[in-house]
């Protein structure tokens, strides 16, 4: 799962993106309001946005956001001296905030409530898993070598298996956001689909891709 981080603070941008990836979350981050806007469209499945942040502050991006990314939980990052602005975040659909200085391991539990899927296992098969945390796939015990994007494309399905993912989120996320075209996203898939079990992935025509109806957490 991939979390965008925006925090000016550089060693305590650091921590967090070491004690995030140490937890099995992908990790991009920013120091600055501008170029945390322009990579908003990554396919993001949560935002940790500090408030005073140079160029553009975290509470227009939360709008920002709110706009456009509705479901997408937001943890803004907060001093003590920011409560007016902490008031105006939760009117502008925050999901949480934390006050600086934090215990890293209180943002990490707060991440794991507000992002983490229910399981960090899914069962394609019998003898066919993913690993969420571990970004790996097993059959019969066996690990499987995935590509970057395969990986990702995998986790798509983290917090509801049966969910179809549209040709625009693929991009979102599996591309993040660069662009791409239709038979570069076929052709991702039909090599996975080779790795796979038969039927593991299915074709929604016209709409995109799902699991197939036997998957299921484990």
């Amino acid at each position: 799962m991939k979390i965008l981080v925006l925090e000016d603070n550089e060693r305590l941008l650091k921590l967090i993106k070491n004690s995030l990836e140490k937890e099995g979350f992908i990790v991009d981050c920013f120091d600055n309001g501008d170029d945390a806007l322009d990579a908003l469209q990554g396919g993001y499945k949560c935002f940790i946005l500090d408030i005073n942040v140079p160029l553009i502050d975290g509470i227009t991006i939360l709008e920002y956001i709110r706009m456009h990314y509705k479901e997408v939980p937001v943890l803004i990052i907060s001093s003590n001296h920011d409560l007016e602005k902490i008031e105006k975040s939760y009117k502008m659909g925050c999901d949480d905030y934390i006050k600086k200085p934090f215990y890293i391991f209180e943002l990490i539990q707060k991440v794991k409530k507000l992002c983490s899927p229910a399981s960090f296992k899914y069962q394609l098969t019998q003898n066919c898993i993913f690993d969420i945390k571990e970004h790996k796939l097993y059959i019969d015990d066996d690990e499987v070598e995935l590509t970057k994007k395969e990986i990702l494309f995998l986790q798509l399905f983290s917090q509801n298996l049966h969910h179809v993912a549209s040709y625009d989120e693929i991009v979102n996320y599996v591309w993040e956001g660069e662009e791409t075209n239709l038979t570069n996203i076929r052709a991702m898939i039909k090599r996975l689909r080779k790795k796979l079990p038969t039927d593991s992935i299915v074709i929604v025509k016209g709409m995109g891709y799902s699991l197939n109806k036997n998957a299921k957490f484990i």
